[in-house]
C-alpha cells in the first residue's frame, strides 16, 4: 500500500529544508517488531532549526507524528498518513555534562548511552536506563522506568517544538507525569532535556549497570524481534503474572507469539504482520479480563491504518 506523494504538493519552500525527505518510506525496518506499512512522508531533520523551519511552513492540516528508535512501537500494516518525523543522532544526539550533577541530552540519544554518559561523568541515578530500549525522547514521552526509578525522577526541564515550529521549554511539573504516561500534547516534538542525578563513584555506577544488564539477559527475550513490555503493570500486580495465570504464555496467532521466557513480551517469530501482533494483544486482554477481571492497558503504541478489510476491535475499550 502507498499514499499520494506529499512531496509533489508541498511547494518551493522545501528547497530550504536541509534534512532528508522520503515519500512512502517503509517503517518496518526502523521498528523493533519489524512490521508495518510506510510513512506517507518521512522527515529526518538536520537539526532543531531545520525541524522548526519545516514545521512552520508545513500546511497545518497535514498531521505530524514523531517517532524514536521504534522500540515500543507497532506500526499498522496500512502505514501512517501525513509526516513522520524521526530525529537522527547527528542532529539530536549530543550529551553535555553540566554543573550540579546534571546532563543536557539530545532526544535521539539511546537510553543506554544516557546511562553510559552519566557513569563517565560520575553522576548516579541513571543506571536504570541501561536496561531500557529506545531513545531519550520516547523515555520522556512515556515516563520510562525500571528497577524502581522513573524518568520523572530525573527530569529538570525539556525542550520541544510545537506543531507550528515554536520552541518551548517545559518543566517537570508541566509534563503531567504518571505511571508510563505524560499529559503533554501528542504533537509536541521533544528535542532534548536537562536531567539531574547525584554524585557517585563511577565504579559503583558501573556495578549497578552490570546488574541491570544481567537481569535483562536473564529475564527478557532480548534476542527476539520484540517491542519490550506489551502491557502496563496493573495496580497491585504484574502484567506477566496475569497473562500467565490466564494461560497466555506462548499463545500464538500467525507469526505473533507471547514469549515463553517473559510472557509480557510479544515477539515476531519471523513472519508476523502488525495485524497478527495487535490481534494477539487484544486476545490476551480479553482472556485476562475473563480470568481475573483485570483490564490490561497497552504499553506498546499502536499507530497508523489497517489495510483495507482488516481491523482489530479492542475487546475492552
Amino acid at each position: 500500500m502507498s499514499f499520494p506523494d506529499l512531496l509533489a504538493t508541498l511547494g518551493d519552500w522545501l528547497a530550504g529544508v536541509r534534512g532528508k525527505l522520503t515519500a512512502n518510506q517503509p517503517l518496518a525496518a526502523v521498528t523493533w517488531l519489524r512490521v508495518g506499512g510506510p510513512a506517507q512522508l518521512l522527515f529526518q531533520p538536520a537539526d532543531e532549526d531545520d525541524l522548526a523551519l519545516f514545521l512552520a511552513a508545513l500546511p497545518e492540516e497535514i498531521p505530524v507524528l514523531p517517532i524514536g528508535l521504534g522500540s515500543n512501537l507497532l506500526v499498522r500494516d496500512g502505514g501512517i498518513e501525513g509526516v513522520v518525523v524521526r530525529l537522527t543522532g547527528k542532529g539530536f544526539g549530543t550529551v553535555e555534562v553540566l554543573d550540579g550533577a546534571r546532563l543536557r541530552i539530545g532526544a535521539a540519544v539511546p537510553d543506554k548511552r544516557v546511562a553510559e554518559a552519566a557513569a563517565e561523568a560520575g553522576i548516579g541515578g541513571f543506571s536504570f536506563y541501561a536496561g531500557i530500549p529506545g531513545a531519550l525522547g520516547g523515555a520522556l514521552r512515556m515516563n520510562a522506568g525500571a528497577h524502581g526509578t522513573e524518568t520523572c525522577q530525573r527530569l529538570v526541564e525539556l525542550a520541544a517544538l510545537d506543531r507550528r515550529g515554536n520552541r518551548i521549554v517545559l518543566s517537570n511539573a508541566d509534563m503531567g507525569y504518571s505511571y508510563r504516561h505524560s499529559a503533554v500534547p501528542a504533537d509536541l516534538i521533544f528535542t532534548g532535556a536537562v536531567l539531574a542525578g547525584t554524585p557517585q563513584a563511577e565504579v559503583e555506577i558501573r556495578a549497578e549497570m552490570a546488574e541491570v544488564a544481567a537481569h535483562r539477559e536473564r529475564a527478557q527475550p532480548i534476542r527476539e524481534k520484540t517491542g519490550g513490555s506489551t502491557f502496563k503493570n496493573p495496580p497491585g500486580t504484574s502484567a506477566w503474572k496475569e497473562i500467565d495465570a490466564a494461560g497466555c504464555r506462548g499463545l500464538q496467532i500467525g507469526g505473533a507469539r507471547m514469549s515463553d521466557m517473559h510472557c509480557n513480551f510479544m515477539i515476531n517469530t519471523g513472519d508476523a504482520t502488525a495485524f497478527d501482533l495487535e490481534l494477539l494483544g487484544e486476545t490476551v486482554r480479553r482472556r485476562v479480563r475473563a480470568h481475573s477481571g483485570i483490564c490490561l492497558e497497552w504499553e506498546i503504541k499502536r499507530l497508523g491504518r489497517f489495510l483495507p478489510g482488516q481491523g482489530v476491535t479492542p475487546f475492552l475499550d
